[in-house]
């Protein structure tokens, strides 16, 4: 593992919390992801299942987890099986989890070879009544290539079909929207990463420079402390900030620019989302200052604005009031066009067409029932942006918090935000 070892207690506890949200006499199975294919004999890197994660702290291939904790004997509540390595695939693949080494990062005392799984798996679900099967219940997920968890609900389902079968991911969903203090420990650490390298990037941006060769800076600072980029880095100069995923990364900074950053690091397979706008030449020109400004406002608004008890949807509208508020006084918006405009087709989402924040942990867009309020302990993105094709450039500026009964917290509040502080980190720049 390339970063420190994490308290087994944290999956210990996280485990007992599933375990009191399932129905009696049920067990539960969480499958790991599968290692994705690329072409001829490739391999993508194994991306590790979160559920998985979150209740073992497992990263290994073929692994499965098996839950029952109404079985009539102790060994049988709680079951990790892993792979089994031999001198072949020591040699080709590197080492792979003793059992001893499993206990020590799980907590789990009984570890079995993937070999035992059907006819432990065989005897338990003929003692059972009930089944907790996984499933990516995301709701902007794009479901193509069929998962480990997915072939396992199938072949489950045909081969048991008398079963009450339920679903697991709804559980997951609300246990994973609050943190536990481990896990706010290892946002955190995400979070400082994603700081020094935005800091690195502040000494090295000038004109002249690609926006590949700021994706290698970040990549240099992310990977020597232990982490690595959260999600495809969007490294936009100029105009190109005006598309929204934009991961191409390969043009010029030229002066007089914006430069638009949505780059974070992980750490632990705990998440940061930062997303900063930088002047490529050091300052920033009176319209660019102007609409910086507004978006800094309507972060401000909605960092406060997202109080435990409120609907995300509501949330949401707040946002989009301080927005409007903010493009009418650019003079991008008329009053007369908000009067007139179609409700469902608010005049603002010419200027800022997405949402004002989402969930975070060991996804990016993480899981959670974001049509329940919003609850203390779950750290949430702010992200308002202003995207001004006409003009050939766009802000947009990114904070996480971690949401609490009193004032939020900005986990995010050592990396520079106001416009005098992007400035003077950008004058002490390499020359």
């Amino acid at each position: 593992m390339r970063y420190q070892t994490i308290d087994p207690q944290m999956f210990v506890e996280n485990r007992q919390r599933l375990v009191k949200l399932m129905l009696p006499n049920s067990l539960a199975v969480v499958n790991a992801n599968d290692i994705l294919p690329t072409n001829a004999d490739g391999t993508l890197r194994l991306h590790p299942n979160s559920d998985l994660f979150y209740l073992t702290g497992v990263e290994q291939e073929e692994s499965i987890l098996l839950l029952y904790p109404d079985a009539d004997e102790e060994k049988m509540r709680e079951i990790l099986f892993l792979r089994e390595s031999n001198p072949l695939v020591a040699r080709w693949e590197g080492h792979k989890l003793t059992k001893e080494e499993a206990t020590r990062i799980t907590g789990i005392k009984r570890i079995e070879w993937l070999s035992e799984f059907r006819p432990l798996f065989h005897r338990l679900m003929c003692e059972c009544e009930r089944v907790y099967l996984n499933s990516n219940e995301h709701k902007r997920a794009a479901i193509e290539v069929e998962t480990r968890d997915a072939r396992f609900v199938r072949d489950t389902q045909e081969r048991y079909p008398l079963h009450e079968y339920h679903r697991l991911a709804r559980l997951m969903h609300r246990l994973r929207m609050v943190k536990s203090e481990f896990e706010l420990e290892l946002v955190r650490r995400a979070c400082a990463i994603t700081s020094a390298g935005f800091l690195r990037v502040c000494r090295f941006v000038k004109p002249g420079v690609t926006e590949t060769e700021i994706e290698a800076e970040f990549a240099h600072e992310f990977i020597r402390r232990s982490g690595a980029f959260a999600y495809p880095p969007i490294i936009a100069s100029g105009k190109n900030a005006c598309v929204l995923h934009y991961i191409q990364n390969d043009q010029p900074c030229n002066k007089g620019d914006l430069l638009l950053l949505d780059v974070a690091s992980s750490y632990a397979n705990y998440n940061a989302d930062l997303t900063r706008t930088i002047p490529v030449s050091g300052r920033f020109s009176r319209r660019q200052r102007q609409v910086y400004n507004a978006v800094l406002r309507v972060l401000r608004v909605a960092a406060d604005a997202a109080t435990p008890g409120k609907r995300y949807t509501a949330w949401q509208k707040e946002g989009e009031a301080a927005m409007e508020k903010e493009l009418v006084d650019l003079g991008l918006l008329k009053p007369a066009q908000i009067r007139k405009q179609d409700p469902d087709k608010p005049a603002l989402k010419k200027y800022f067409m997405h949402g004002t924040g989402h969930p975070l942990g060991l996804d990016v867009h993480d899981v959670g029932h974001t049509t329940e309020p919003i609850e203390a302990g779950s750290v949430l993105t702010v992200e308002p942006g202003i995207y001004i094709p006409d003009e050939g450039f766009a802000v947009r500026l990114e904070n996480n918090i971690l949401v609490q009964q009193s004032a939020n917290q900005n986990l995010m509040a050592d990396v520079p935000i106001e416009p005098e502080e992007i400035e003077d980190c950008m004058k002490r720049r390499s020359r």
